[in-house]
C-alpha cells in the first residue's frame, strides 16, 4: 500500500473543501480586509509585494488592484491556475508561482510579505517553520515588512470547542462537521474535517502547530526579523484578552 502524502500536499483536499475554505462571503470581505491590512503596514506607492500561500489568487487580486506589484506563490497547482485565471480576465498583471514555502525565496526582491489565514505551521518538523520565515526575511529588502496573521493559542484557548457543525452556502444541503484535538503540551491542534451531504462524505484529518504570541515573535526574531509588533485584529486592536487572531508584523533591520 502506496503511504499517502502529507495533508498539505493533498490536492484532493485543497479541492473538495474549496467552498469551506474560500466561500462567497470570504471573497466578498476581501477589499475591506485589504483596507485593514494596508492600514497596519502602509506601502509606498507601487512597491512589491508577496502574497505567500495565496491560495486562488483571493489577497493578490485585490492588492494589485490597489497599485501594488505582486507576486502570490502557492504549492496547489489548482488554486495557481484559477488565481492566472481570475487575473487574466480583469487584466490583471500579476506574477503566480507554483512552489513550495519551505523552498521559495528570492533575495531582497519585496518590499513587503504577507502570510495569511493560518497558512503557517504546516510541518512535522518545527525548522521547516523557521526555513520560511527565514526565506521570507531574506526575500524582503531591508526595512521591508512582513504581516502574518494566525490563529493564537491564547485565543483558542479561550474560544476553544471539541466540534462544530456549519452549513456550506455554496453547496446546497451539505453540512460540515469540524471536530479537534490539542495534543498534551498544546504544541498541535490535530483536526477532522467530515463533508456530509447527498451520496457524499468526505473525510480529511489535519494537524498544524499553535503558536503563542510570545513564541511566534520569538522565532520571526530568531529568523533575523528586528521590531516585531503584535495584535489582536487586523485593524490594530491588542493582543489581549479580547483579541479574536494573531497578528503579527515583524520588520527586516534596515533603511
Amino acid at each position: 500500500m502506496t503511504a499517502q502524502p502529507p495533508w498539505y500536499e493533498r490536492d484532493d483536499f485543497w479541492r473538495d473543501f474549496y467552498p469551506v475554505l474560500f466561500g462567497k462571503a470570504r471573497w466578498e470581505g476581501t477589499p475591506a480586509a485589504v483596507d485593514q491590512l494596508l492600514a497596519l503596514a502602509p506601502l509606498a506607492p507601487g512597491a512589491r509585494v508577496c502574497d505567500l500561500c495565496c491560495g486562488p489568487g483571493r489577497h493578490s487580486l485585490e492588492i494589485s488592484r490597489r497599485g501594488f506589484r505582486v507576486t502570490g506563490v502557492d504549492r496547489t497547482a489548482g488554486y495557481i491556475e484559477e488565481a492566472r485565471r481570475r487575473a487574466e480576465a480583469e487584466g490583471i498583471e500579476i506574477e503566480f508561482v507554483l512552489d513550495d514555502m519551505r523552498r521559495f525565496r528570492r533575495p531582497a526582491a519585496f518590499d513587503a510579505a504577507i502570510n495569511l489565514f493560518t497558512s503557517f505551521g504546516y510541518f512535522e518538523d518545527p525548522a521547516d517553520d523557521l526555513r520560511v520565515l527565514e526565506n521570507l526575511h531574506a526575500s524582503l529588502r531591508p526595512g521591508g515588512s512582513l504581516v502574518m496573521d494566525l490563529i493564537g493559542k491564547e485565543v483558542l484557548a479561550r474560544a476553544f470547542r471539541e466540534r462544530d457543525w456549519s452549513w456550506i452556502e455554496e453547496t446546497e444541503g451539505t453540512r460540515l462537521l469540524e471536530e479537534r484535538r490539542l495534543s498534551a503540551d498544546w504544541g498541535m491542534i490535530e483536526n477532522t474535517w467530515t463533508l456530509l451531504g447527498p451520496g457524499r462524505e468526505q473525510v480529511i484529518h489535519f494537524s498544524h502547530r499553535l503558536y503563542a504570541g510570545t513564541e511566534l515573535a520569538a522565532l520571526l526574531r530568531r529568523a533575523g526579523f528586528g521590531e516585531v509588533t503584535l495584535f489582536g485584529t487586523m485593524s490594530g486592536a491588542p493582543y489581549d484578552h479580547k483579541a479574536g487572531r494573531l497578528i503579527a508584523v515583524a520588520r527586516r533591520p534596515g533603511a
